[in-house]
């Protein structure tokens, strides 16, 4: 969406935040140079005591310059927002979405067909040999994972099949360092998972983004700060090295990644938190 309409459509918001302290916004906008020295001497020139009294006026006045100067210092306007001086002075402007317009069209993939994409969940939860333990509280991830790429319009499948626009594909497992675990406890590099979908393999999927969650131990090591009482191990991170390619990993390199018996995992619950609460549909 446009820095512009952006603005326009949470104008009334804006404004309201803005009021909090009108001189600092005004201070901050002249730095950024988003307006001349005149219009900032004219704001400026208003007395105090007006400015108590008819501030809203005021606030709307500079919005209106803002957005009157075009795209550009719109966008100029809403990066400055999330600065973090900014937004330590309004705290209420993490309630306004900004944060979608910072991307240039250039590097924002276009999902536009129905369904958008194919959403692969491998979910392992028994492992009949038991040469590894049941990960219980994994069907609560499967489940919410599910729930969220139906709500942005995905495909969900939990087998294999191809994908249109975008390929998500989540893997819900038991892992060590760089690989994750089958259900019949033998281990799979992530690399070679990736490899089943690279260009030269998949041609339908060049220049498509494919975006790997996994939830899967990297290592047996347990950092510092989680609590352990309903919490199992999932005893991986990987740099992307095809084009298109995002893997999101749910713990670090060596370390072992924590799953709730009951609530399901730290990182598939909040990665779909956040997903349901900054995306538009």
């Amino acid at each position: 969406m446009a820095a512009k309409e952006t603005m326009k459509r949470n104008k009334t918001k804006l404004i309201e935040v803005l009021c909090g302290d009108y001189r600092f916004i005004l201070n901050k906008v002249q730095e950024k140079k988003l307006i001349t020295s005149r219009e900032y001497n004219n704001l400026k020139s208003i007395n105090r005591e007006d400015v108590e009294e008819h501030v809203e006026g005021h606030v709307i006045e500079l919005v209106d310059k803002i957005m009157n100067k075009g795209e550009k210092t719109c966008q100029n306007f809403l990066e400055l927002l999330q600065t973090d001086d900014v937004a330590e002075t309004y705290p209420d402007l993490e309630h306004i979405k900004l944060h979608d317009v910072l991307l240039k069209p250039v590097q924002v993939y276009e999902l536009n067909s129905q369904p958008v994409g194919l959403c692969l969940i491998i979910n392992n939860e028994n492992f009949p040999n038991r040469k590894v333990k049941e990960r219980r509280g994994t069907n609560k991830d499967a489940g919410i994972l599910a729930d969220v790429f139906s709500w942005l319009g995905f495909k969900v499948l939990m087998s294999a099949g191809s994908a249109r626009r975008c390929l998500l594909c989540c893997i819900l497992s038991h892992g060590s360092l760089h690989k994750v675990c089958g259900v019949d406890s033998q281990p799979l590099a992530i690399k070679e998972i990736r490899r089943y979908f690279v260009a030269t393999k998949q041609p339908a999927l060049t220049g498509k983004p494919k975006v790997f969650l996994i939830q899967a131990c990297q290592g047996d090591k347990i950092q510092r700060g989680v609590l352990q009482k309903d919490a199992e191990e999932d005893s991986l991170t990987s740099i992307p090295e095809e084009a298109d390619f995002l893997v999101a990993v749910s713990t670090v390199e060596d370390h072992v990644s924590f799953r709730d018996k009951t609530n399901g995992s730290w990182f598939i619950q909040s990665v779909c938190e956040q997903l349901k609460l900054h995306c538009p549909r």
